[in-house]
């Protein structure tokens, strides 16, 4: 069913966003970025029914305060900010809000794998798990928001995020790979994205689900349902 979406960020992600969302059917009713930032309180943004939002850690919060106060619930992809607590503000204001560290359905997949073989690990402690990850040199938070998700589900007693190895280099969309070391073999999970297509596609997805729902939501339950 056809959705009026807005674009909160306005950079390579959100111009694909917006081809893939008109490609879909979907149309977009307001682009937000720092320049026409009262664009907030306009009718056009109002009457979006999911904002998508791809920005920077410095300004996710308030994008989203803002959005919520217009009465707009938010689909975000912006990683390397303080998700917890907007997580809690979403409930207590009865506002929607759908974050992910990434919208690739073949990295959730990897997430999935990742706790999976982190649970079957926990009986082989010969074996030692190390991280490396690899973006585009425009990419502002180290280590990328997937790596910290994969971190996060293995645990801190077998690998911090310090150990975890970020790499930027030229264009590179996103590549991410989990070794588990032993002596005697290693055993190895990765996603190597082949453009930024399927992150936007999975976000569009995210608000196709997202329309007239409050609270916070996670994209594996787009993924599961």
């Amino acid at each position: 069913m056809a959705m009026k979406i807005a674009l909160i960020g306005y950079g390579k992600m959100g111009h694909m966003i917006e081809s893939i969302a008109l490609q879909r059917g979907h149309e977009i009713v307001c682009i937000i970025d720092q320049y026409n930032l009262d664009d907030f309180k306009s009718a056009a943004f109002a009457s979006a029914d999911v904002a998508i939002e791809f920005s920077t850690p410095q300004t996710a919060e308030q994008n989203i305060r803002c959005a919520w106060n217009a009465g707009v619930p938010v689909v975000c992809g912006t990683t390397g900010w303080r998700v917890e607590l907007m997580k809690q503000e979403a409930m207590w204001r009865n506002a929607g809000l759908m974050w992910s560290s990434n919208y690739s359905i073949g990295v959730n997949i990897l997430f999935a794998l990742n706790r999976q073989l982190a649970k079957l690990m926990e009986s082989y402690s010969e074996y030692t798990p190390h991280m490396t990850e690899v973006h585009h040199i425009h990419k502002l938070d180290a280590p990328s928001g997937t790596a910290k998700t994969l971190q996060e589900d293995i645990g801190d007693d077998r690998l911090t995020i310090a150990d975890i190895k970020s790499i930027r280099e030229g264009e590179v969309p996103g590549i991410h790979t989990v070794i588990w070391d032993s002596e005697v073999d290693s055993i190895a999970i990765s996603h190597s994205a082949k453009s930024r297509k399927g992150f936007a596609l999975g976000a569009v997805v995210a608000a196709e689900w997202m329309k007239g729902k409050t609270g916070y939501h996670a994209f594996e339950e787009v993924i599961l349902s």
